[in-house]
């Protein structure tokens, strides 16, 4: 614990000194002294001597007066990560010009030019992704034997990865440590795998480096239902995670759905699962799958080309697919594999 506690103090400490150097680059850059800043931002001349001395352990209010005193906007000072170089300043503010078709245009053009997978690659790869309750690992296995590629459950790799259960896992580590390994555990699969059915978890979608990967690397299917079955087969699954122990459960998982629609609706193809069998559900997406431009012979092991606008034409009509989803920079991986080894480690001095 008193190792833990050490280490996030470490940790506290550079990220201060990074903050407090990159106010004073953002400073000079400006030509304005510290006194001019301070008397712009309202903020003394000591605490911003303080804070780019890596000592000012600074509230957001402050931060926000110091940003617009600069004229820069407050995220850029609070980024976690290195200085970033000037070019990718540049298109960063290229990009925010965009119209959200164009962005859509840009990000191809990007994708093709550098380092995306082949198309034959990528929808060799199949993604399931939507809410907990949809149907994705029941459908995805289906699929799979269907297909005769194999069925990869995300969550399942991240527990063996771990040596623990999420939910053991979320108590003791938190976020940061699930979603490292949960990167981890997906570049593995790509890395390992040219074609398989992949059933995600719900909440992938909200971490945008991840998320970016799997988009990039794989076909994705957003299988839906109403918020309603999503609910019931919850509750016959034995687990109301995230809503238990909440009166309001059904009204938190309107909220999650809502605020998650726009990212599930990046996804190549729609599947509404609302009222039917498993049984119907697969042949539906089978139907799907084979008349995506250049994928009807998936079933047979060729492996096909991705055609312009395909993801336009088979989605769900309702299913908003061309709204934006704000995605922002991806995260850095970090240490996932020592990760994945302190908790095994933890686990096997637990047992």
């Amino acid at each position: 614990m008193a190792k833990r506690a050490k280490s996030a103090k470490s940790d506290l400490d550079a990220y201060l000194k990074r903050l407090g150097e990159r106010v004073r680059t953002m400073r000079s850059r400006r030509a304005m002294s510290r006194k001019v800043l301070a008397r712009h931002s309202k903020v003394s001349e000591r605490y911003l001597a303080q804070l780019e001395a890596g000592a000012g352990n600074c509230s957001i209010v402050l931060l926000r007066r110091i940003a617009h005193a600069m004229s820069v906007p407050v995220a850029e000072l609070i980024d976690e990560r290195p200085e970033r170089p000037v070019e990718n300043l540049l298109l960063a503010q290229l990009i925010d010009r965009l119209a959200p078709a164009e962005l859509t245009r840009a990000r191809e053009l990007l994708l093709a030019q550098f380092g995306g997978p082949s198309n034959a690659t990528r929808n060799g790869r199949i993604a399931l992704i939507g809410l907990r309750g949809g149907g994705k690992s029941t459908l995805g296995r289906r699929l799979a034997a269907d297909l005769k590629v194999p069925f990869i459950e995300l969550d399942r790799e991240i527990e063996r990865r771990s040596g623990m259960g999420l939910a053991e896992m979320f108590e003791m580590f938190g976020q940061e440590t699930f979603r490292r390994i949960e990167r981890t555990a997906l570049e593995a699969a790509l890395a390992g795998n040219e074609r398989f059915v992949l059933a995600t978890g719900g909440s992938l979608v909200t971490e945008p480096g991840t998320f970016e990967l799997l988009l990039a690397s794989c076909m994705t299917v957003w299988v839906r239902a109403r918020p309603t079955e999503h609910m019931a087969r919850v509750i016959a699954q034995g687990d109301l995670r995230p809503m238990a122990d909440n009166a309001r459960a059904m009204d938190d998982l309107n909220a999650i759905l809502a605020s998650r629609e726009p990212l599930y609706a990046k996804a190549d193809l729609t599947l509404d699962t609302a009222g039917k069998t498993a049984a119907q559900s697969v042949r539906e997406l089978l139907g799907l799958l084979s008349a995506f431009p250049g994928r009807s012979a998936a079933r047979s092991g060729a492996l096909p080309t991705r055609g312009p606008g395909a993801a336009s034409s088979d989605v769900d009509p309702g299913s908003a697919s061309h709204r934006s989803a704000s995605l922002h920079a991806a995260p850095h991986p970090g240490n996932a594999e020592s990760d994945a080894t302190r908790l095994r480690a933890l686990r096997a001095s637990r047992d």
